[in-house]
């Protein structure tokens, strides 16, 4: 029984992923409360968290990387801000976003409320920055005060501008525009220095996010995905930093390009700095249980009577792979498929693909279950046609067993006897098993990870295929489609392995009870499959030998 045991692990290993998978989470960083941030203000002063630039070196110090972004701006106007996508609020006091909801996506099907990307308000803090550091004390960073023309601004046309500006006494003005386009999630930042002072006027740009350890709200608590810091480098495609790496020790690194993200569930945000030009990456572990990712430049000189131009591009919303791939090189892997990104991008493509055909994607699982099924037939049919041979010689293996009773010895050699003379390998079924888990794995991680899948409907009751089944019906069925399919199988003869066998259906009907309906509908369509499958062999196998 060889082959049996072998099924039995693979399938007992394969749930052991599955649970790992779902029940594994970041560890609880204890947050300190709010207030203790709002004291923290009150006693140094908000310019007190901003660096300031030397004169002879383009690195900045750890004194500098501990300042950067120490608190919240939790005061000043509210800019409001309307796009076909966006609901957002810029603060004058930093002049970043410190609101921002994706007004096409509801938090909860069939209710009023939207996803809050970006939030500036406690309990959860999430905010982007940005602004230039000089020599002086009075900068246009993310504590100064920035003036706008206008209260609120709605896109109308294809694209909206909302300029924010700042002036010193010197004559210098700093102009930041956010540049929104229709239908997209990526906001084109452009900051444009005017030095109409009598001297060279010297600063870096910064670009920031931070966040707390807010635990997001899901539709499935049961299923557990990352949410920290990203940085993507020519040097190191992707690299996750989460809290607890931020709590341990501050990134500093330099690189020309990159990005750098805080990510969740479906959603991400993103900057992306001027492509051609290097880079400082740091992160951050601040009071309050504040995290903060970055990245600054170099100092960059304006000379009077001179303009410089430094452009950068942040992305908010929700992981669209055709939107990420066409803002910037590398950003696609916000979808996180994890070690099996390689398999799980041409599944995705081809559940697209056939969703652009049938318009539902449930139908379009349907398929891919049905493509995967057929690509992989060859090789499950020899697994099968090695379970329906083992089946048919089962009442022999008995009869060795009940013969030789505790005498494993004899029983062995009985039984390797038996399968050299009927032309059977054991083990036969193992390989084309084994070699179909990753495929299995890599769409778990595509359905999961997809937000076109995030409440979409299928048919009659099951309405969110992110969700788990509210009535239960997908789980039971899976139970049914696996009991059956056991049934095909030849029962083990050690009672153990018996039990074990007959006991899989309900735990994995217990299991699937909490996954994604999608995940569940895959794994009914390719049990039923496989039934049909062992079932045509097996007829063939049985009408071979009365033949």
């Amino acid at each position: 029984m060889d082959n049996q045991r072998t099924i039995l692990l693979v399938a007992l290993a394969f749930v052991s992923i599955l649970i790992w998978q779902a029940w594994q989470k970041d560890n609880v960083i204890q947050q300190a409360s709010v207030a203790t941030t709002e004291q923290n203000r009150e006693t140094t002063g908000l310019a007190s968290d901003v660096p300031k630039m030397g004169t002879t070196t383009d690195t900045l110090n750890k004194a500098d990387l501990r300042s950067i972004g120490d608190t919240v701006a939790q005061t000043g106007q509210s800019i409001k801000v309307s796009t076909d996508v966006y609901e957002l609020e810029i603060n004058t006091l930093g002049g970043g976003i410190s609101q921002l909801k994706l007004i096409q996506y509801p938090e909860v099907k069939g209710e009023p409320g939207v996803i809050q990307l970006l939030n500036g308000e406690a309990p959860k803090i999430f905010v982007v920055e940005s602004g230039l550091i000089t020599q002086n004390e009075k900068n246009p960073n993310h504590h100064a005060i920035w003036n706008a023309s206008a209260n609120e601004y709605y896109l109308t046309g294809d694209e909206l501008e909302v300029p924010l500006s700042w002036k010193n006494a010197d004559g210098i003005t700093v102009t930041k525009t956010y540049i929104f386009t229709r239908g997209s999630y990526k906001v084109d930042v452009e900051t444009i220095i005017d030095n109409r002072s009598a001297n060279n006027w010297s600063a870096r740009e910064y670009l920031q996010i931070k966040r707390n350890d807010y635990a997001e709200k899901k539709a499935n608590s049961f299923i557990h995905t990352y949410t920290g810091g990203i940085l993507y480098t020519e040097e190191e495609k992707y690299q996750k930093i989460d809290f607890d790496d931020m709590q341990d020790e501050n990134l500093n690194r330099a690189a020309v390009g990159g990005w750098l993200a805080m990510i969740q569930h479906y959603f991400g945000v993103a900057w992306i700095p001027e492509k051609d030009n290097q880079y400082n990456y740091y992160t951050k572990a601040l009071d309050g249980g504040l995290f903060v990712i970055g990245a600054y430049s170099p100092s960059k000189t304006v000379q009077p009577g001179e303009s410089k131009k430094i452009t950068a591009t942040l992305f908010a919303g929700p992981k669209i792979q055709e939107q990420l791939e066409s803002t910037a090189k590398g950003l696609l892997l916000m979808v996180d498929y994890g070690k099996l990104t390689i398999i799980a991008e041409p599944i995705y493509w081809l559940l697209s693909f056939f969703f652009s055909f049938v318009g539902n994607w449930g139908v379009a699982i349907i398929l891919v279950t049905l493509t995967i099924k057929a690509l992989f037939y060859k090789l499950s049919e020899k697994s099968y046609r090695s379970m329906a041979h083992m089946k048919l010689v089962q009442p022999r293996i008995v009869a060795l067993k009940e013969r030789y009773g505790d005498d494993k010895q004899k029983l062995n050699q009985a039984m390797m006897e038996l399968y050299k003379t009927e032309k059977i390998n054991p083990l036969g079924g193992c390989f084309p098993i084994l070699i179909q888990i990753p495929v299995f794995i890599s769409l778990y991680w595509v359905l999961l990870e997809s937000v076109d899948l995030r409440q979409a409907p299928f048919m009659l009751w099951m309405d969110n295929l992110s969700a788990a089944d509210p009535y239960f019906i997908l789980p039971v069925i899976y139970g049914i489609t696996m009991f059956l399919q056991q049934r095909l199988n030849p029962t083990p003869v050690d009672p153990m392995q018996k039990k074990m066998m007959q006991m899989l259906p309900i735990m994995f009907t217990g299991f699937f009870a909490f996954f994604p309906s999608g995940l569940v509908l895959y794994w009914i369509v390719n049990n039923i499959l496989t039934i049909i499958q062992q079932t045509v062999i097996m007829k063939k196998i049985e009408s071979g030998q009365k033949k």
